[in-house]
């Protein structure tokens, strides 16, 4: 197991997991965590207060809910930054500017409210260390909303293939952007890997240093 091995690559490094809402970034983070001896740090989900009413009154709730998620994302990133042990995060701060974009395209966030959102980021990312890796996992919309209706969060019931589409189209346009300055794992992951195989195949990609580089075989 690369856990046993020191000398990987991805000792203390900081893994971001990224992708669509039911992708699955939760039980890979977890097992990624587990293989590669990486502290894990969870989306919140149970505690978010804003979450239910987020759901039940989008627009009124979207810019309070975008506020709150951002602050836990800063307090999450900076956690495993200052530890200096590394870390395996589930959802990266970078995305939520994704969802921000995504209600201000659907009508739910207003405008002024999205740029307020949109400056208070940059700001906070001038005094943000970059991860070392992000792993996107690409699933596309239909099997993120049959993975949702599965997992069966009474909240998330209300969420459509329109809403995810449009996710999706602005999540391909974020790892293109992101990419520029971190590299990217792009994991098909319509169907799911075995933990073990993936976590080598990232440490291996990861030695190379490239930007954007694919995963479609589980090898």
């Amino acid at each position: 197991m690369i856990a046993s091995d020191p000398r990987t690559p991805l000792n203390k490094a900081f893994i971001g997991i990224a992708g669509l809402i039911g992708a699955g970034k939760t039980t890979l983070a977890t097992s990624l965590g587990e293989h590669l001896s990486l502290p894990v740090h969870f989306e919140p989900v149970i505690d978010n207060e804003y979450l239910a009413d987020f759901y039940r009154d989008t627009a009124r709730y979207a810019f309070a809910m975008q506020i709150y998620l951002l602050n836990r994302r800063f307090q999450q990133h900076q956690e495993i930054i200052w530890r200096g042990t590394g870390g395996v995060q589930d959802r990266t701060i970078y995305e939520d500017a994704i969802f921000a974009k995504t209600l201000r395209d659907l009508g739910q966030l207003d405008e002024r409210d999205y740029q307020t959102y949109v400056s208070l980021f940059r700001n906070m990312s001038n005094f943000m260390c970059r991860p070392n890796l992000i792993v996107y996992l690409d699933v596309k919309p239909t099997k993120s909303l049959e993975r949702v209706h599965t997992r069966n969060r009474g909240v998330e019931s209300g969420l459509t293939l329109a809403y995810l589409e449009r996710l999706y189209g602005n999540y391909e346009e974020f790892i293109g952007e992101i990419s520029r300055t971190i590299p990217v794992l792009r994991v098909e992951w319509n169907e799911f890997w075995e933990t073990e195989k993936l976590a080598d195949s990232i440490s291996k990609a990861y030695t190379q240093h490239s930007f954007i580089r694919e995963l479609t075989e589980r090898v």
